[in-house]
């Protein structure tokens, strides 16, 4: 990822570039939350939150290369797990 800073009309704009991994590792991110709201029957706005308290979204933060090339049915119940194992309970 790089930046650059543009100077157009007088304004200070800055461009920002985002490489493949972090393309993927967005994509994959915003896939797979939903997935698990719905699986759980939680709005997704509930379903991250739920994530962050409980230990998920740092899981999924980390291991999100892993993650991405199983089942979604695996990779949501892997979250579960986790979220459960840090007090979490649905």
């Amino acid at each position: 990822m790089y930046f650059r800073i543009l100077i157009e009309n007088n304004k200070l704009m800055e461009e920002k570039v985002i490489n493949k991994a972090t393309s993927d590792k967005i994509s994959f991110i915003t896939y797979i939350v939903p997935e698990f709201a719905a699986a759980y029957k939680m709005k997704v706005q509930d379903a991250f939150f739920y994530l962050k308290k409980y230990g998920g979204w740092s899981f999924l933060n980390q291991h999100w290369k892993a993650l991405h090339t199983a089942n979604p049915f695996y990779t949501v119940d892997y979250l579960y797990r986790i979220c459960y194992q840090n007090g979490g309970l649905r």
